[in-house]
């Protein structure tokens, strides 16, 4: 039961991270980057973006 709580706010927090990139003023590759990286890696890649990947005008 725990591990499905987990999972749900992982995803959560994933599609959040995605919105964040694609709404961002990076290049088409930075967006695909950061996208593939957070699906590829969905808690490893959200945290580096979110701690990384965004710019100063994106936060």
């Amino acid at each position: 039961m725990e591990y499905g709580i987990i999972g749900t706010i992982v995803l959560i927090l994933d599609i959040i991270a995605i919105v964040s990139v694609l709404a961002g003023r990076g290049s088409v590759g930075h967006k695909l980057l950061w996208t593939l990286l957070i699906l590829l890696l969905p808690v490893i890649g959200m945290i580096l973006y979110f701690l990384i990947g965004r710019s100063a005008a994106d936060a």
